[in-house]
């Protein structure tokens, strides 16, 4: 077995196996660039995850030290590195149907008013974003579920959905649309039918009327501005904002409703909070926001 000798004169394990070494001081430049330029907040309990997801990189590439990794990702000008760190550091976990109350509420609350509204305006232009649509289970959810709704009037609105992601290899799983039995089994067998068909490999392929309502792009929620030009009907971004502390959350839900048509709903994660102080939305269920008119 290799060894060498760390910073306390000790033996060092150095095997394929074992954890490299993350210094206080690397933890926390590591730290910082992961809060400044993506919002995610490493506090110390992280600190495994981080070198569990890391090291991989660093020995496929023989990078030495963190420290080493860190220097080569200030200096890439290309962002593969960088891409390539993010896909690493943020956390996708997904499944079709998760929190299935707000699927129901999407369908039968914050489809008809929406409706309603774009009729009263005489404007069929519906728009919904999925913000850290991860690798597509919710995506797909929800242009279902607008399928469904609509039915044969779907064709006459222009509508469809904005699905977004930082990690770039999350959103390639998601434009491909290929699940495995377990990834759909909370789905009820008539949708599965409907929706998906049956590969030979056994995989379970999004159909492409679904496939083609949606717009996979990769963007950071950390952008101060958003480049939106119309309003959105209804965002979803749940189980983001967990990642996030107190003033990088409140800023992100004043860019959501920004860009979040008065009336529209904002739905969040169950163990997320947005806290009391809420001025342009209003509590509506568990993890569910409208914002206010006016």
């Amino acid at each position: 077995m290799e060894q060498t000798i760390n910073d306390a004169g000790m033996p060092e394990d150095r095997s394929p196996t074992s954890m490299m070494r993350l210094t206080d001081k690397e933890f926390e430049s590591i730290r910082k660039m992961v809060y400044d330029r993506f919002g995610i907040n490493l506090t110390p309990a992280k600190r495994s995850l981080v070198v569990g997801r890391l090291q991989k990189i660093l020995r496929s590439r023989s990078i030495p030290t963190f420290s080493a990794y860190y220097d080569m990702l200030q200096k890439d000008g290309s962002g593969k590195l960088l891409s390539e760190f993010v896909n690493r550091i943020s956390t996708n976990y997904t499944y079709f149907e998760r929190e299935k109350d707000h699927f129901e509420f999407f369908s039968k609350t914050a489809l008809p008013e929406a409706e309603k509204r774009h009729k009263d305006k005489k404007e069929l232009d519906l728009r919904v974003w999925c913000a850290g649509c991860s690798t597509g289970e919710e995506a797909y959810t929800l242009v279902i579920r607008m399928l469904d709704f609509f039915e044969g009037e779907y064709s006459r609105w222009n509508a469809g959905l904005l699905a977004t992601d930082i990690s770039a290899d999350a959103l390639s799983v998601a434009a491909k649309g290929l699940y495995s039995d377990e990834r759909v089994a909370q789905l009820p067998a008539a949708i599965r039918n409907k929706y998906f068909s049956r590969r030979p490999d056994g995989q379970w392929s999004v159909v492409d009327k679904v496939k083609k309502e949606i717009v996979f792009r990769r963007f950071n929620l950390m952008n101060t501005q958003f480049p939106f030009r119309k309003p959105f009907d209804v965002i979803f971004c749940r189980n983001v904002m967990i990642y996030f502390d107190s003033p990088t959350r409140k800023a992100l839900v004043s860019r959501f409703c920004d860009c979040l048509t008065p009336g529209g709903y904002l739905f969040i994660g169950h163990s997320e909070s947005l806290g009391r102080d809420l001025r342009r939305l209003e509590y509506v269920m568990p993890a569910v926001y409208r914002r206010k008119e006016g």
